[in-house]
């Protein structure tokens, strides 16, 4: 079938909240997708995020395809072995205690959230506690997910949201002291802001919103959802700032395709937070995310993503960073690691950008406030680095004045 004839299919049958690209990828290698019509793109995308190992990992189909032909499904009512292993080994990586699986990053997001009211339930009794969110923030389109996300735009035809929830102004930590009262029950934060345009955590703001927290029986919950999972080098961004939260949120590369979310905490707030009855999924860890979630996280130490990161991540940065010199569109640069940003002057739309970049053959998505976001498969090599320069400088060269 033809490309438009596919696009048409798809209007007529998909609900129509995405303006999608007018590409049908069929299928990927490596750290190429190729399009029905058999055209190669370099992807510095992975599915947003997800595709951290890239496209047809052979031990990971392998372990899937085991899988499938094994058991897929028996509900949470039973215990399954792939799902304890994925949550062992999920611990391990993390440095927390207990696991709850979800089906995305979103419902980890909402199960945080949950589990941050009900400690602060079994607490004090009361059920008007406050959370405190950070301004630009992006955690997820469901209706509790949107209430602590800090973008009117996605939040206001929904409203109103459920949930006491304020905003403070992120990488400032007097804004954050000033929202605190004595019903604040969790400060939630990206250790770096995704959607909101590639903006890391300072040092100093995230070692003093930890202080505040201990200091008033708050917790800190991370949505790692994007930027953890080796991305920036560490296991998850958080461990680089060597500031644990009391929960935190993870997705995305966690299944590498496969739908699968988390939400991790100590065992502090395992033990004072919710039980049996306060929160449930019917697919949430499931044989089959198990045995995916199992077989990444061994593949990560197999094939030593991590340091592979470290070792990519400044090459990256420094291709990025001699753009920015020759390319007076570009404002600025920022990022950890395999998540980086280029800002864009506003006479040059980063989707327009995108979007020629994609017709050269060089995946890209945009973010926040006019940036071109940079999350490739972290299998990436050098040669794909300036693959990407290549493109992305002949596009922006019909900026250059």
């Amino acid at each position: 079938m033809e490309t438009a004839k596919w696009m048409e299919q798809a209007e007529e049958a998909i609900l129509h909240t995405y303006n999608r690209f007018p590409v049908v990828l069929d299928h990927g290698e490596g750290v190429y997708l190729y399009d029905t019509e058999g055209k190669k793109y370099l992807d510095f995308a992975a599915g947003i995020g997800v595709q951290a190992l890239g496209y047809g990992n052979q031990k990971y189909n392998d372990a899937l395809k085991m899988q499938i032909d094994k058991l897929l499904h028996t509900s949470n009512l039973y215990y399954n072995q792939p799902i304890i292993e994925a949550a062992e080994k999920l611990c391990k990586a993390s440095g927390l205690d207990r696991v709850f699986f979800t089906n995305s990053g979103t419902e980890a997001i909402e199960g945080a959230i949950k589990a941050a009211k009900k400690y602060a339930y079994d607490r004090d009794g009361t059920t008007d506690h406050e959370i405190i969110a950070m301004e630009q923030s992006f955690h997820g389109r469901s209706l509790g997910a949107l209430a602590v996300t800090g973008n009117a735009h996605y939040r206001e035809p929904f409203e109103p949201l459920p949930g006491i929830v304020k905003f403070a102004k992120y990488n400032n930590l007097q804004s954050v002291s000033d929202l605190v009262n004595d019903k604040t029950c969790a400060i939630l934060m990206e250790t770096i802001q995704g959607e909101g345009g590639i903006y890391p955590a300072q040092e100093e703001f995230l070692a003093g919103v930890k202080q505040i927290c201990q200091a008033h029986d708050i917790l800190l919950i991370l949505d790692e959802i994007q930027c953890g999972m080796g991305r920036t080098g560490t296991m998850f961004a958080w461990q680089e700032y060597g500031v644990k939260p009391d929960i935190m949120a993870c997705a995305k590369a966690l299944g590498c395709g496969v739908p699968v979310g988390a939400f991790v905490m100590t065992k502090r707030v395992a033990d004072s937070s919710l039980k049996p009855g306060d929160h449930g999924t019917t697919y949430g860890g499931n044989p089959f995310v198990g045995a995916a979630v199992s077989k990444v996280l061994d593949l990560f130490e197999e094939q030593r993503i991590l340091e592979h990161v470290q070792e990519i991540s400044g090459y990256l940065k420094e291709r990025l960073e001699e753009l920015a010199a020759e390319y007076s569109c570009i404002m600025a640069r920022r990022g950890r690691g395999l998540m980086q940003g280029l800002e864009l002057k506003s006479a040059v739309p980063a989707g327009e950008v995108s979007a020629k970049a994609l017709e050269q053959g060089l995946i890209l998505i945009t973010a926040g406030n006019n940036v071109l976001r940079f999350i490739p498969p972290l299998v990436i090599e050098q040669e794909h680095v300036d693959e990407m320069a290549a493109i992305l400088g002949n596009v922006l060269r019909e900026y250059h004045p």
